[in-house]
């Protein structure tokens, strides 16, 4: 396993966790974040979840092309389904 150069406190380790987590995180934004490549971000996911849940999400990640930022099919922002109500001053606004 690979050894951590940089120290990282608990709560971006927190962070790590949770933007490796989220379908739409570029394994690119944890590298330009906090200095991880995608291989050291596994690295600190596999010591950090139990093993059934470090399954669990290597086989969600794995394939999935929204964690590639060259993979994308969408070049910036975040994608907004249509259907989603429009939000304006913390009002939903009706359609």
């Amino acid at each position: 396993m690979l050894k951590m150069k940089v120290d990282l406190s608990d709560r971006e380790v927190d962070r790590i966790i949770e933007m490796a987590w989220e379908d739409r995180t570029p394994f690119e934004a944890i590298e330009f974040q906090f200095g991880l490549s995608e291989k050291k971000a596994i690295n600190l996911m596999r010591k950090e979840l139990k093993p059934s849940s470090f399954k669990r999400w290597r086989k969600r990640v794995q394939g999935r092309s929204t964690k590639h930022s060259k993979k994308r099919t969408f070049l910036k922002g975040t994608f907004k389904s249509s259907r989603q109500k429009h939000i304006s001053l913390n009002r939903i606004s009706k359609r």
